[in-house]
């Protein structure tokens, strides 16, 4: 069993990997696009390639913070996911970067469509409805898992120590 466990744990760091090689590249996207949109001057050209390089940065945070979230939760940790507190921290670290990204391109999509093509806002205010949607779900699933931590609260103690093991040198 620990042998199986190590293979996951080696196969999560593979792809903790590859989201942060997929970061690195979306970073250079969006200082590729954000250049091209600076080098047009200023004007509305310009300021779509910027929200465009935005976009493209937020997706980057995304694959950095989920690489990070696997890399701290599964590799080093050696977390199974079972704690109440656990399944919290989580999903919340993931729903975090989620949110935020839609938000962003929620807003990236709501300029280009105001500028490109209006038949588009339906589309985007379908993105930001969900993305609204997403971060009630959120809140609902903290309440609820608060809950059961009351009734765990040894978990709790078992994430602080586990917290407090990374921080150590």
């Amino acid at each position: 069993m620990k042998l199986l466990l190590n293979v996951f744990a080696f196969i999560h760091g593979c792809l903790a990997l590859l989201f942060s090689l997929a970061a690195l590249v979306l970073i250079a996207l969006g200082t590729y696009v954000g250049w091209q949109g600076l080098m047009q001057g200023f004007g509305r050209g310009a300021a779509q390639e910027i929200i465009e390089a935005v976009g493209l940065l937020a997706a980057a945070v995304v694959a950095l913070q989920i690489a990070q979230t696997m890399v701290e939760e599964e590799v080093l940790r050696g977390a199974h996911i079972s704690a109440p507190t656990r399944v919290r921290r989580f999903l919340s670290r993931f729903f975090v970067v989620v949110t935020v990204a839609l938000a962003i391109e929620g807003l990236v999509a709501t300029f280009k469509a105001v500028h490109e093509d209006l038949s588009l806002l339906l589309y985007v205010a379908a993105l930001l409805i969900g993305t609204a949607t997403m971060l009630a779900a959120w809140g609902v699933f903290i309440r609820f898992n608060r809950y059961a931590e009351d009734v765990e609260p040894e978990a709790m103690q078992e994430v602080k120590r586990e917290d407090q093991k990374l921080k150590e040198p």
